[in-house]
């Protein structure tokens, strides 16, 4: 089949300026919340953009963490490509594709370390294997095979048995909001579409063209 014919028409809901949250943070948090009830796969899976300082972006998908008025949170290695990135250029993007519910949502905004409490909170919920994996992975990094990570594990558990601590060089980050944007598909691609940005008393709602 060519690929250029493949074509979706988009019926499943709609989205307007009336039935819409007037705060971006509830709104999302109702759609994500009907993602998870819809079961949809990996509905806290979220595309993070960033951009190099050779202006070259770059993306990768995350798993959301946390979310709250302060900003969507989620938990890396600060040492990898996108830790690297947002240290010399703090602004990313995320995005949110939740295919059968035909939505997306993007958000974009200024990125900022959580707290070290704040990281090692999280850290200590991980199961044991997740944490050892921070420390055998130098993630981004160009390594001979995959036997230098099992041989980093192997060593990192025999060093720490149950209670690693958290690496230095992991832990969380926070991008705090600056405009969020919601779509839903709609048929014959007049989809709803609508963008808030920070006001002088909340948030300004507007509707964007498809």
């Amino acid at each position: 089949m060519n690929i250029a014919d493949l074509r979706k028409s988009y019926e499943k809901a709609e989205l307007n300026e009336t039935a819409s949250h007037p705060d971006p943070l509830r709104q999302f948090e109702q759609w994500l919340q009907e993602a998870i009830a819809a079961e949809v796969p990996e509905p806290n899976a979220m595309t993070l953009a960033t951009v190099a300082s050779n202006l070259r972006p770059s993306t990768r998908v995350v798993l959301i963490k946390g979310l709250d008025e302060r900003g969507i949170v989620w938990y890396t290695n600060y040492d990898s490509q996108k830790g690297q990135e947002l240290a010399g250029n703090p602004f990313a993007a995320l995005q949110f594709h939740w295919v059968e519910l035909e939505r997306v949502v993007r958000i974009e905004g200024r990125v900022e370390k959580v707290s070290a409490e704040e990281s090692d909170a999280y850290f200590h919920s991980r199961p044991l294997d997740s944490r050892i994996g921070a420390w055998a992975s130098p993630q981004s990094q160009v390594i001979e095979g995959r036997t230098v990570l099992v041989t980093n594990a192997a060593k990192y558990a025999a060093q720490f048995m149950l209670s690693p601590p958290r690496p230095p060089h992991w832990g969380g980050y926070r991008l705090v909001p600056d405009q969020w944007q919601f779509w839903q598909g709609r048929k014959s691609r007049l989809h709803d579409r609508l963008r808030y940005t920070p006001a002088a008393s909340g948030w300004l709602r507007e509707r964007l063209a498809p």
